[in-house]
């Protein structure tokens, strides 16, 4: 297990990427990756509480299996792209949906609903091989208050991991400490004052904090 977070490092999501999730939301299916940013400033540690800001009336969960880089690399082709990544987590990427609604409908960037503060709760990162080695073979969930609300299986991305990692490299130097968060399934919901969030890869659990 290594530290999740370093100097100068970048938080890269990738949105849209499971099928089903895009249906309820109403989007199309994308042809490349949708990619955004998060500041270093939006990740939330140690399982400490998230409080909901003042600014939304619905913060909703969105439930993603993370890549952490351990290596720096860019235009990096899909073949060798496995060689820069060795740990995973899961993470929640909170979005102000009502803000986010707005902003689809001006076409206005996303960032204000997507990139404040501490909405990236993170859990702590383990060797894929904890959980059988095949990264585009791991299930995840996450649980409200005891009750399951959210499962993914990343063998349902629409651009696997290595894809992605080939395609945002060549935009972005990647290094060491970045994370990656995949893309969220379907599922996704507002959270409410003093519900237990609960999150686990294969069953091992990864995530535990309170909404207040």
């Amino acid at each position: 297990m290594r530290i999740y977070y370093g100097k100068s490092m970048k938080i890269i999501a990738i949105g849209w990427n499971y099928l089903d999730h895009n249906k309820e939301l109403e989007h199309i299916v994308p042809k490349e990756p949708a990619v955004f940013c998060k500041p270093d400033s939006a990740l939330l540690k140690g399982g400490k509480p998230f409080y909901i800001p003042d600014f939304s009336d619905r913060i909703e969960y969105e439930a993603e299996l993370v890549v952490r880089i351990d290596k720096v690399g860019r235009n990096i082709a899909k073949k060798f792209a496995n060689k820069y990544y060795h740990e995973i987590g899961l993470g929640i990427d909170f979005t102000a949906r009502d803000l986010q609604a707005k902003f689809r409908e001006t076409g206005n960037p996303w960032e204000l609903c997507k990139a404040f503060d501490f909405s990236a709760p993170i859990s702590e990162f383990f060797p894929i091989s904890d959980f059988g080695g095949n990264v585009q073979d791991l299930h995840f969930s996450l649980d409200i208050d005891g009750k399951t609300v959210q499962k993914g299986y990343t063998g349902d991305m629409i651009f696997d991991i290595d894809f992605i990692i080939e395609y945002v490299s060549k935009f972005f130097t990647l290094k060491t400490g970045d994370l990656i968060f995949t893309g969220t399934p379907v599922g996704v919901g507002p959270v409410h004052q003093n519900e237990h969030l609960q999150g686990y890869i294969e069953g091992k659990p990864m995530l535990d904090f309170y909404i207040k």
